[in-house]
């Protein structure tokens, strides 16, 4: 009795194992993981840049896990439309929080209006908020805002940027004064974000300064480009987002015979998709980057071998890999990992998933310096920087970039503003306004 029974114990072993031998098994069903939100923003106006940037993301933790995971973790993640609607981003924040038992680390809206609208949650649920050279500009100052990060670089930064190249065109900032400037925007909190800074300069400096607002999503602009005829600007700033907002404002300064080597774009205006539609019309433009566009990069070529050999890729259309806004989600990705391997280390975790508050250490113990961009791949397509415990922008770095009908060219290293401690006193000023107004104990750094 017991040798039949036995035997039918060790039969049913045997089918259990060769069933196990058939059966695919994903790599790292049984490892430990380690999982991210993906609040993408792929359909609407702003599709363009959704598609390239949390492609660019996915792609990369696919690479991540190809090639192991990050200290044998395995990465997951998982997908939340938000179209660039700050409304649809607190439901995909909520929707994403949690998967399988595991709460998110870190949060990505690659919009100013969604992080404004989750900005007060991330202290509250240990979550990094992760604006990668977007969203609200006085949380680089980590003491008033420890769970939230400009890096690498903020809209500040940027505009001071901008307004020096335009002033070392015109021979220098002593010839900027009586020089009148347009900043056409988006009329949403994004579009308004740089001007603070912008404001205080252009007095500074002598400059008038115009403000002109498009209502979203920026597709009818005539109205405003006869302003601007009639206004007679030297420079325009032009803060848009979305392929047909930014191609539309190309093809109404050509109607008006505004020269586009007198008009610089935003970040979220520079990209290939932004020029393609305006065609002739875009030919001069400036543009600024944080993540500069390039398929040459040994990581890009490596996504492209093995993720993209395999199968694997997220984009539609292969021939986007390498361009602003993919390159650009790839530099977010990056950094992601970096601080999760970072938390690792730090919390004796190596090998194990991170929590929130590990990780958040981790990303405030960012150093991208050249030498470890080199080692990840990315040397040149990003600014290097490190991030501290009071500061949360990093770089402060971008690079000015001109179409020329088929290409961006770069015609400037990475260019920090005229006067990076100005920047920063704005920065520190006006978290200690919200501090005070909200009875925050900024943190001792």
């Amino acid at each position: 009795m017991l040798k039949n029974v036995l035997r039918k114990i060790i039969s049913t072993f045997t089918i259990i194992v060769g069933l196990f031998s058939t059966v695919a098994i994903p790599q790292y069903a049984f490892a430990e993981t380690q999982y991210f939100p993906v609040a993408s923003s792929r359909v609407g106006p702003y599709s363009a840049m959704g598609t390239g940037y949390y492609g660019a993301q996915i792609d990369y933790m696919n690479y991540v896990n190809m090639n192991g995971g990050v200290n044998g973790v395995m990465l997951t993640w998982q997908e939340c439309e938000t179209e660039y609607n700050a409304v649809k981003t607190v439901e995909c924040y909520q929707r994403l929080f949690e998967k399988d038992g595991q709460r998110i680390v870190v949060f990505d809206t690659l919009g100013t209006p969604g992080a404004y609208a989750v900005i007060n949650r991330m202290a509250k649920d240990n979550v990094v908020l992760a604006q990668y050279g977007y969203g609200r500009t006085d949380g680089a100052d980590g003491r008033v805002w420890p769970w939230v990060f400009n890096a690498a670089s903020h809209y500040w930064s940027q505009i001071a940027v901008k307004l020096k190249f335009m002033a070392q065109i015109e021979g220098g900032v002593a010839n900027m004064k009586g020089k009148k400037i347009v900043h056409l925007h988006i009329d949403s909190a994004y579009g308004r974000e740089p001007l603070p800074a912008m404001r205080k300069i252009t007095s500074d400096w002598g400059m008038k300064l115009v403000e002109i607002s498009i209502p979203p999503p920026g597709l009818e602009q005539q109205s405003q480009w006869l302003q601007i005829r009639r206004e007679k600007p030297d420079w325009v700033t032009f803060w848009g987002a979305g392929s047909g907002m930014n191609s539309t404002a190309m093809t109404n300064a050509a109607r008006i015979n505004f020269p586009r080597d007198r008009m610089m774009y935003v970040t979220f205006g520079a990209a290939e998709e932004d020029m393609y539609p305006a065609g002739d019309a875009a030919k001069g433009t400036y543009a600024v980057a944080n993540a500069l566009p390039g398929a040459d990069f040994p990581l890009v070529k490596a996504i492209k071998e093995q993720v993209y050999g395999a199968g694997k890729g997220n984009l539609a259309d292969p021939k986007r890999i390498g361009s602003v806004y993919w390159n650009r989600g790839l530099g977010a990705a990056v950094m992601w990992v970096e601080a999760m391997r970072n938390a690792q280390k730090m919390h004796n975790k190596v090998g194990k998933a991170v929590t929130g508050a590990e990780f958040r250490d981790g990303y405030e113990a960012l150093n991208m310096t050249e030498a470890r961009l080199a080692e990840i791949g990315v040397k040149g397509m990003v600014a290097p920087f490190s991030i501290s415990c009071a500061n949360h922008e990093g770089a402060g770095k971008f690079a000015v970039m001109q179409w020329d009908g088929e290409k961006f060219n770069q015609i400037t290293g990475w260019e920090a503003p005229m006067d990076p401690a100005f920047i920063r006193g704005l920065v520190e000023a006006s978290a200690a306004k919200f501090a005070k107004e909200n009875n925050i104990t900024p943190k001792k750094c």
